[in-house]
């Protein structure tokens, strides 16, 4: 009877902790597989906050310091103690050449004469520089200046365009000749188109006459590019000006002093203006 009794007893043990580990067993699958179930990205670390830095870049940074030196080199200014190089080749202030000379000894002439160095031709080998007074840099870059002032500008030149009619009334035709000589002391060409009025009875040179008119009040200023020419089938006549050249300038005005010193050309001067304005 105890043997029964004790048997019962073990196999009930045995049972009660196979129960125990498969709860325990059960709970450690569900949350491996709950785990494995969420998003990768929710376990990812998030920065608190964000850094932005610049590209690094060797080729802009040679080409900032390209265009820094070419533009140095072309300025016409006092470099004072700072020579570069050892060796330069030096004139001084009265444009004597004084040979190649160490830059130690450049500073020592500086000091004592009391004078600045220029560059002169920093792409000589040795580059040449030259000592002047400050005067002589004022001077020197107001020469400049006017120089780059009187350097005629590249481009194509622009061409302003006006039409009208034939009939144009006396004070409409005073107010064109105004708006055209303002673009032509600009530089600019004016292309003038003149239609021929409908309706009306008028001398076949009548639109001539109003280009040699608008022609006449701009004196000294302004020339045919291309003459009047009738276009869409003589309906309309069309003529280009253009601001006189230097040289039909200077002719001008040797022109208008040779007939205020002459009472002889003074009879003939509206012929004289005449050729000139025509060229």
């Amino acid at each position: 009877m105890a043997a029964v009794f004790l048997k019962k007893l073990t196999l009930q043990t045995i049972k009660t902790k196979n129960n125990c580990l498969r709860r325990c067993l059960g709970k450690y699958i569900v949350q491996t597989m709950a785990l494995a179930q969420l998003p990768l990205t929710a376990f990812a670390p998030r920065p608190a906050y964000l850094i932005h830095a610049k590209a690094f870049s060797t080729v802009e940074d040679t080409q900032d310091e390209r265009k820094k030196k070419e533009k140095n080199e072309t300025d016409f200014s006092n470099i004072g103690r700072k020579i570069s190089e050892r060796i330069i080749h030096v004139f001084d202030e009265k444009g004597n050449d004084l040979g190649n000379m160490h830059r130690a000894e450049v500073i020592r002439l500086m000091d004592e004469r009391d004078l600045r160095l220029v560059k002169r031709k920093p792409s000589a080998e040795p580059p040449e520089y030259q000592l002047m007074t400050g005067a002589q840099i004022h001077e020197e870059r107001l020469r400049l200046r006017e120089r780059e002032k009187a350097r005629p500008k590249t481009g194509p030149t622009l061409t302003k365009e006006l039409t009208f009619s034939s009939n144009i009334g006396q004070h409409d035709l005073d107010t064109k000749s105004k708006q055209i000589q303002q673009w032509i002391e600009k530089k600019y060409k004016v292309q003038v188109t003149v239609k021929k009025a409908k309706n009306a009875e008028e001398p076949e040179n009548k639109m001539e006459e109003i280009f040699k008119q608008i022609l006449q009040t701009m004196p000294g200023i302004a020339a045919f590019s291309s003459r009047p020419q009738p276009v869409k089938g003589g309906k309309a006549v069309v003529c280009v000006l253009r601001h006189l050249s230097k040289k039909e300038e200077t002719a001008y005005r040797e022109t208008q002093q040779t007939q205020e010193g002459d009472p002889l050309n003074k009879k003939n001067g509206n012929n004289t203006k005449s050729d000139i304005l025509h060229q």
